[in-house]
């Protein structure tokens, strides 16, 4: 797993955008709360957290990123590892989360 920032996430965003999933691995009520635009939710604590990520991902060779709440949370962290333990070669863990992505929109 490879930890990105903020900026490394908007340019995938803009650049990548058709070659990663973005995952946010926080419970449906936080996610219908506040989420990255692009995202997809799959809460890291459902069971079946890997077969769905796979199933919306199609190859464990694409690029998958994860995130949370922010950097004191640790779902994102943990759902990257499963993901990883299950296969998957391109995990990246937006550490910063929600509370980052959009304090820097907040701040422009």
């Amino acid at each position: 797993m490879k930890a990105i920032t903020r900026d490394e996430l908007k340019v995938m965003n803009e650049t990548e955008h058709d070659d990663f999933v973005l995952i946010n691995v926080l419970p449906r009520a936080a996610f219908n709360e506040r989420h990255i635009r692009t995202s997809i939710n799959i809460p890291a604590k459902d069971e079946n957290f890997v077969e769905k990520v796979e199933e919306v991902v199609g190859s464990k060779d694409r690029k998958v990123v994860v995130y949370c709440a922010n950097f004191d949370c640790d779902a994102s962290p943990k759902a990257a590892r499963k993901l990883e333990d299950a296969g998957f070669t391109q995990v990246y863990d937006y550490e910063g989360g929600t509370q980052d992505w959009f304090e820097q929109r907040e701040a422009a």
